[in-house]
């Protein structure tokens, strides 16, 4: 047999999935805690104990990849010159590469601003702003007051190609870490985020894996490749687009409904599909990802209730408002607490299709009216999802709802078209699929050595939502 190590290193467990590379084949799946905190060292091998429990004797793997969300994931400030223009281009590289946007600034930094980004304590700072060749004022500036502050971090500059050496220079003087990217807005309303997105992912590898511990144990691994948001976005492209000779799925959505966050992941064009609407505002990047803070499970139950309402909640639970209240009260003293009975399993559901709900809503675009001088005309604002082919899930409510049937069904249903809010541009007819055995960042992990595989096994194990 040969194998493949797929190991996902994250804030409160490291779970690792082992391969077969010729049959495309999931050999057994193993878990620890993560100990980030004292010696990462230990809940690897403790992953490994597990998954040789499972499987019988662990065979020997011709690779052995790893991401990581470990320690809160990610941590990322951005500084733009334009909320709307390159602040805004500067947000879609940040996410694209797996971060979690902890900060985001546009004009001149003040002196309020860079207290706060020392105070935010982030692992990797994007300094954007100005298209080439023009403003260069504002990024040379806020290079300079970046230079004179307490943050240490590593600064990726990608702003401005006739100010961006000169703003690495003022920062390298002062000791930082710099590396130069290609400017993440070119010319005005043009986005060009991929090489930003790879800068990041370099300084991640490379600075990052070491800031959060992960290389004590790095002998026991070939590498850290990326943040698990990254690797889940690279296996969402993988499996839309196929590969030569083998189809994918074509324009999809994955929707990760986690304890902290809901991230929702796009790969689509997004472009208009109703005739005679005119898209407005910047142009959506084709791989697309959100990550909604304050629709976790978890960490964000009672902000979730606040937005879709106590009783609405209670309502599609079956519960009294009373045993609703209850249990988000238990949820909120205790953020780990997983469902103990039905009634709680079925909170649990109504909260996910909330959060659901909100996540797609906020990810895909929206039409509105706008009056001009010729009449009404139609605007597009963000991407239409409407013709999206399939819809994946992942996460734990997912997973372990109703058996990954009716329940499943249910929440991914939130995050479908709704014909009562014609204004919202989500999928209106897609496949739903889950990703019921946690398989998508080994997906990611395994195109980067054998894509044809990575294609077969990710494929392979997305499972129609409520398919035994």
């Amino acid at each position: 047999m040969t194998a493949a190590l797929l190991i996902d290193f994250g804030s409160t467990f490291t779970k690792l999935r082992a391969v077969d590379l010729d049959s495309a084949a999931i050999i057994g799946a193993g878990q620890g805690p993560s100990t980030v905190a004292t010696d990462v060292t230990e809940g690897l091998v403790a992953a490994l104990g597990d998954l040789e429990a499972h499987i019988g004797g662990l065979p020997d793997f011709k690779h052995r990849l790893a991401c990581s969300s470990a320690a809160g994931g990610l941590a990322m400030v951005t500084v733009g010159l334009v909320r709307e223009l390159t602040a805004e281009a500067a947000r879609q590289a940040a996410l694209g590469a797996g971060a979690k946007l902890v900060g985001a600034f546009s004009h001149g930094l003040t002196t309020h601003d860079i207290a706060e980004v020392e105070r935010l304590a982030p692992d990797i700072i994007l300094l954007a702003g100005g298209t080439d060749g023009g403003n260069s004022d504002v990024i040379l500036a806020n290079a300079g007051k970046l230079a004179t502050s307490a943050v240490a971090c590593p600064i990726v500059v990608a702003g401005n190609r006739e100010a961006a050496d000169e703003a690495a220079d003022v920062l390298r003087a002062a000791g930082k870490p710099v590396t130069v990217a290609e400017n993440v807005m070119p010319e005005f309303g043009e986005l060009n985020v991929e090489p930003a997105r790879a800068a990041i992912r370099t300084v991640f590898i490379e600075r990052i894996v070491h800031a959060k511990g992960i290389d004590r144990a790095a002998q026991m691994f070939d590498a850290v490749l990326m943040p698990t948001p990254a690797a889940v976005l690279d296996a969402a492209k993988l499996l839309s687009e196929g590969l030569p000779g083998k189809a994918g799925l074509g324009p999809l959505l994955v929707v990760d409904v986690g304890g902290a966050t809901t991230d929702v992941h796009s790969v689509a064009m997004g472009a208009p599909t109703v005739e005679g609407v005119i898209a407005h505002g910047l142009p959506e990047p084709y791989l697309k990802r959100t990550v909604e803070g304050d629709l976790g499970m978890r960490l964000n139950a009672a902000t979730i209730i606040e937005a879709a309402g106590l009783e609405a909640i209670a309502e599609q639970a079956g519960l009294s408002l009373v045993r609703a209240r209850e249990i988000l009260d238990a949820i909120i003293f205790d953020v780990e607490r997983l469902p103990e009975a039905k009634d709680e399993a079925s909170f649990d559901q109504a909260l996910a299709r909330a959060a659901v709900d909100a996540a797609v809503t906020r990810h895909a675009g929206s039409l509105s009216i706008v009056q001009t001088v010729t009449g009404p005309v139609q605007m597009q604002t963000g991407k239409d999802l409407s013709a999206v082919e399939t819809i994946i899930g992942t996460g734990g409510v997912l997973a372990h709802s109703a058996n990954g049937g009716g329940g499943a069904v249910e929440i991914l249903a939130a995050g479908l078209a709704d014909a009562d809010r014609p204004q919202n541009l989500k999928p209106k007819a897609p496949k739903l699929l889950l990703d019921r055995d946690y398989v998508l960042y080994a997906c990611g992990l395994l195109a980067t050595v054998a894509p044809e595989v990575a294609l077969t096994f990710g494929l392979a194990h997305m499972h129609a939502v409520g398919e035994d």
